[in-house]
């Protein structure tokens, strides 16, 4: 066979060593010796002698209530081979936890991750009912996380000088240390003649990094999610 589909621009390559990379700007390999976890739903091809357990509730909890006020059910996946993940043709990237680190992430942005890392379910701080009641899973140990993103996200550093606002339905994820609360950036008499649809916004002061997508989650995007 013949053709741009099959030049080595698509064509995948054996893994070199086990665990994470990325195949391409739309989809994460991982090359399985043992065990890891993915989100329900994520593999679109895999080769070798693996198999896939469903995680109704998660692994040893859930991955409760994103943004959307949803949970994120996962699937473990054993033995050894290669698979692949991909979300709805969104952009793939890879954080390095490193020990003694945390990252905070949106639910909605979660793919794949080492089962060397552990997570846990946190209410944003700050965020109350006024935020919708944000949760976020908190990722620590040592290991990768493959997160998935509508564009190419905006890493934004945050510093004790310069605090960052952002769109609570923007933001994937922020390292740790930095702290959260909500701020109106609208006064009463501009809400109450409509506003701007920009009336509340997470603030996140420290210092660190926060990671957002080029957009907002739009309505179409809530309930798929």
């Amino acid at each position: 066979m013949k053709g741009d589909l099959f030049s080595s621009e698509h064509m995948v390559q054996p893994a070199v060593e086990p665990g994470m990379s990325v195949e391409n700007a739309k989809c994460i390999k991982y090359a399985v010796s043992g065990e890891m976890y993915a989100r329900q739903g994520a593999m679109v091809a895999y080769r070798g002698d693996l198999k896939f357990e469903r995680k109704g509730q998660g692994v040893g909890g859930m991955l409760k209530r994103a943004v959307t006020g949803e949970g994120l059910p996962l699937m473990a996946v054993r033995g050894q081979g290669e698979a692949w993940f991909a979300l709805e043709a969104q952009n793939c990237f890879i954080v390095e936890v490193e020990a003694g680190d945390q990252f905070t992430v949106n639910g909605r942005n979660v793919l794949c991750f080492d089962a060397s890392l552990a997570y846990e379910i946190k209410t944003v701080k700050g965020s109350g009912i006024a935020g919708g009641g944000l949760f976020n899973s908190v990722f620590s140990g040592q290991g990768r996380l493959g997160l998935v993103c509508d564009g190419n996200p905006l890493v934004i550093p945050v510093s004790a000088q310069s605090p960052v606002y952002v769109d609570t339905d923007a933001v994937v994820g922020w390292t740790a240390h930095l702290q959260t609360s909500l701020h109106r950036s609208q006064s009463i008499g501009s809400m109450l003649r409509g506003g701007s649809g920009e009336a509340v916004q997470l603030m996140l002061q420290g210092e660190g990094f926060v990671v957002v997508r080029p957009s907002e989650l739009t309505p179409q995007k809530t309930q798929q999610h």
